[in-house]
């Protein structure tokens, strides 16, 4: 019976990759350290700056504004210095990020009701760090400007600003960067214990073995398929657990929407797996070749950098990454609740893409057995 002698191929891979120690250690090392790192240490938020004051204002003004900047959370340490040539040598050694410079006249200028400004030195070797850092000091002078005598007689004139930030109201770093690490640990995980599984009977010599074995070619590619997307689907799972539980992060949307383009996605995967498992011969072939598509892949999929932002010539690259798609849709059932149609069109192409590579793969295998 075939799903007798499918189950039974089944049964054999899962317990060869949970009876060796390489493979468990890649199943339980990699996915723990990813969600500590990008969850907790991986993140754009910039805090505990170090900034240096030269204040040469003797008034209000600049004694005010030097208090608003030590009562920021995200400044750690405000240092203060007579000398401007200390304040540059601050920047140039690193030791602080940013180096403010209060002008002899700016309290006098401000109660006169003239102009004046505020000198702000930034390292410009973390430019995105100078670049928050720079935003949070202009806020905290524009705050300064909205009380002086002037800012208060034109209140009346300005028109003011009131953010809203949807989705993720209080901007919480790991609302963005947890349910991107499911897709990332899905893609991590499935392209390795893929990319083993045909290397691996290589290596040990039980590859000619399952060549004369009553399985058929295609019952030997879904037994070499499914494991790994089990595998993998048992990982997305802890990860929506960890996300719900651990990070306190709301599901918004139909968990049955998320699995449904799981499984897509996850054949996508372990098509490319079985095609890098194909052409290796060794394991550490197969390893490193799923880390030369992994690298990419996470790259150009928007867990780190907006597509947007990429060269023109480099976007259309990544529509054929799966990954780009997924994390949309994991994005979207987190945090935005999207509607059926979204993510049925956003898994179409995770669909063509499983099919691809899955055809390829099958083919190749063929051609190897030949």
């Amino acid at each position: 019976m075939w799903w007798t002698r499918l189950k039974a191929l089944i049964l054999k891979e899962l317990l060869a990759v949970l009876r060796d120690p390489r493979a468990r250690i890649i199943l339980i090392v990699p996915p723990v350290i990813q969600l500590v790192v990008f969850s907790y240490a991986a993140t754009l938020e910039v805090r505990n700056v170090d900034v240096m004051v030269l204040n040469r204002d003797a008034g209000r003004w600049g004694y005010e504004l030097v208090q608003r900047i030590e009562g920021s959370p995200t400044f750690r340490k405000v240092s203060f210095t007579r000398s401007p040539e200390a304040l540059h040598e601050a920047v140039d050694r690193q030791n602080v990020l940013a180096a403010i410079q209060i002008s002899p006249t700016f309290s006098r200028d401000i109660e006169a009701g003239q102009p004046t400004d505020v000198q702000v030195i930034l390292d410009g070797r973390r430019s995105n760090a100078s670049q928050i850092v720079g935003g949070y000091l202009n806020q905290i002078v524009a705050g300064l400007s909205a009380d002086t005598p002037a800012g208060q007689r034109a209140e009346s004139s300005v028109v003011g600003v009131v953010p809203r930030n949807w989705f993720n109201p209080n901007l919480i770093y790991q609302w963005f960067m947890v349910p991107n690490l499911i897709g990332s640990i899905a893609l991590l995980i499935g392209l390795i214990v893929t990319a083993l599984s045909i290397a691996r009977e290589r290596e040990l010599g039980t590859f000619d073995q399952l060549m004369v074995s009553p399985l058929r070619t295609h019952e030997i590619l879904i037994g070499k398929l499914l494991p790994p997307m089990m595998i993998g689907l048992v990982h997305i799972s802890l990860y929506i657990l960890a996300a719900i539980v651990v990070f306190d992060i709301p599901l918004r949307g139909s968990l049955l929407l998320l699995y449904g383009s799981s499984i897509i996605f996850m054949a996508s995967i372990v098509g490319l797996g079985l095609f890098i498992s194909a052409m290796s011969m060794t394991q550490q072939q197969a390893i490193l070749g799923a880390f030369l598509v992994l690298v990419p892949g996470m790259l150009l999929s928007g867990f780190a950098t907006p597509i947007e932002n990429m060269p023109g010539w480099l976007q259309p690259v990544t529509y054929i990454n799966p990954l780009r798609y997924f994390l949309v849709i994991v994005r979207g059932v987190f945090l935005k609740d999207i509607p059926v149609s979204q993510v049925v069109t956003l898994t179409i192409p995770l669909a063509l893409i499983a099919a691809c590579t899955l055809s390829t793969a099958a083919w190749l295998f063929r051609k190897r057995l030949e």
